[in-house]
């Protein structure tokens, strides 16, 4: 399905060529029907409310009173965002039974003061604990390719990535701690932008990792993610100029994160970095040796795991027996850290950040594959532990780097015209958001211009 942009849709409502209302109806309309994926895209649906929020944004925009660039056009939002009278699941039975949230998050409080038209939340992997987007509770969305076979969308955030796929809502929002924005936007062929974790408020989101977690768009490209980063960091500014690519100093590592490459990858990687050098960027591979030891540092589990059993060990408690088993696994690792063992890893991350980082001055971005692989079969994984557990592993380590240097990033599709999908990640460190969005337009349009040829 081709995707209209953010800005193409805003075009077309101001030319009254259409309306918000016949956008949300049309949204409805596919998340509704019972022959596609709506029914486990969405954990909920807001018909009504939404019918009531497009009706109000066609006012407005009559009136010549538009509050945004998102003015009018749909938007999913991931369930672990507070919405005011209704339970947080995060994709959870657990959490059933608990109180209502007391208020909206201000991530959507600030959606719906742009005009953003909220049509429901959306599935992800249990407490957003596994890269791959399976949840044995609501179902697992499938991947809008190769469909027939059934492969995974990836996640955390993965009926976000659907929910933008199949047209059930322009721009999802999501979550990302070790990449559940970028890598189902890797593997359903969309973009997903992960900011620096301080950008966007936290308040009234379910956390998985306080040290990690940070939120973000998933959209159908690197423009619309930037309007989207507008209205939720609070910034209000408008989408950065594309930056050109020629003269960009792009730096490939040539550690860790091209290991276990499959073909279709591999291909599609090279094809990227060969379109960005005729285009006059300066792509030099350079060693990043801190990469290969980032896994000694989380030996024993992380901040992910340290900061979940925090969060979860009362609720593990009470509902254990409703948790995903292997959500359960990797919470229950963070049990046996002691406190000596979190401060070693705060302490070893701030040394391996300022290393990180001081490499990477020099240049102006890093590439590498979002993922390494193209969306494994749902099948195989629900299957297998042993499966799962090496694919969620090979599938967020590459995400994972950027998360740990509190950097941003942006994954954009690099695959040929009818090819598998396959992200290209454009990262940076922390505080380059508005630089990163500007470089990732140029690169963005760099590769369409010669994959769509």
């Amino acid at each position: 399905m081709t995707l209209n942009t953010i800005a193409q849709l805003a075009a077309a409502l101001d030319a009254g060529a259409t309306s918000a209302a016949a956008l949300t109806e049309a949204a409805l309309e596919r998340a509704a029907d019972p022959a596609g994926e709506g029914g486990r895209v969405f954990t909920r649906l807001y018909p009504e409310r939404a019918r009531a929020q497009a009706q109000a944004s066609d006012a407005l925009r009559q009136a010549g009173a538009a509050r945004s660039p998102i003015e009018g056009l749909t938007v999913s939002i991931k369930d672990l965002f507070d919405v005011k009278g209704e339970t947080t699941r995060a994709g959870s039975r657990a959490l059933e039974d608990a109180a209502p949230a007391p208020a909206n998050a201000p991530v959507v409080r600030r959606l719906m003061a742009a005009g953003a038209v909220l049509v429901g939340r959306t599935n992800m992997t249990e407490f957003a604990y596994s890269g791959l987007g399976l949840n044995p509770h609501f179902g697992t969305p499938l991947n809008p390719y190769d469909r027939a076979a059934g492969r995974i969308p990836g996640g955390s955030s993965s009926g976000a990535a659907v929910s933008v796929t199949d047209a059930m809502a322009v721009a999802g929002i999501g979550s990302d701690t070790g990449g559940s924005v970028r890598i189902p936007a890797a593997l359903c062929g969309i973009t997903g932008f992960k900011p620096t974790a301080a950008r966007v408020p936290r308040d009234g989101v379910l956390p998985l990792s306080t040290s990690l977690d940070s939120i973000g768009p998933l959209a159908p490209s690197v423009a619309c993610c930037a309007a989207l980063d507008a209205v939720l960091s609070g910034s209000g500014e408008d989408v950065p100029l594309p930056c050109p690519v020629a003269g960009l100093r792009l730096a490939v590592p040539t550690t860790l994160v091209m290991e276990g490459m499959d073909e279709t990858v591999a291909a599609a990687f090279a094809a990227a970095l060969g379109i960005l050098s005729r285009n006059g960027a300066q792509v030099r591979e350079i060693p990043v040796p801190e990469f290969a030891g980032l896994a000694a540092i989380n030996a024993k589990g992380g901040l992910s795991a340290a900061e979940a059993w925090h969060w979860h060990r009362d609720l593990i408690a009470r509902r254990g027996p409703a948790y995903d088993p292997r959500v359960l696994s990797r919470i229950l690792r963070g049990r046996d850290m002691t406190a000596a063992d979190y401060l070693d890893v705060v302490e070893a991350r701030a040394a391996w950040v300022r290393a990180v980082a001081a490499r990477l001055a020099p240049f102006d971005a890093l590439l590498l594959p979002t993922v390494p692989v193209v969306a494994p079969l749902v099948s195989t994984l629900a299957a297998d532990d042993a499966a799962y557990g090496a694919a969620n592993a090979l599938i967020l380590r590459n995400p994972t780097l950027l998360n740990f240097l509190d950097g941003c990033a942006l994954s954009v599709p690099c695959q040929p015209a009818g090819g598998a999908p396959v992200g290209l990640m454009i990262a940076a460190p922390g505080g380059m958001d508005r630089r990163l969005l500007s470089m990732g337009q140029g690169i963005e349009a760099a590769l369409r211009a010669a994959l769509d040829a």
